[in-house]
C-alpha cells in the first residue's frame, strides 16, 4: 500500500529542510497538515503541491 501521510521528519528530508522549517510551513498556511490525536501528519499530496508552488513562484522570478 502506497503511502498518503508522512510525518514532519519525513516531509523535512525529503524537501532537504528543517524539521522546525516544516513546522514553520504548518503555521503559515503553506503546508497543509491536520492531527491524529496528538500527532501531526502532512498528506503527501500536500507535499507535492507546495514543491509543485515554488517551482511556479521560482519559474516567474527567473
Amino acid at each position: 500500500m502506497e503511502r498518503v501521510l508522512l510525518t514532519a521528519e519525513e516531509v523535512a528530508e525529503a524537501l532537504h529542510i528543517g524539521r522546525c522549517t516544516v513546522y514553520d510551513l504548518i503555521r503559515n498556511g503553506q503546508l497543509r497538515s491536520f492531527k491524529i490525536g496528538k500527532l501531526r501528519r502532512i498528506p503527501v499530496d500536500a507535499v507535492h503541491e507546495y514543491a509543485r508552488r515554488m517551482l511556479d513562484e521560482e519559474g516567474n522570478v527567473a
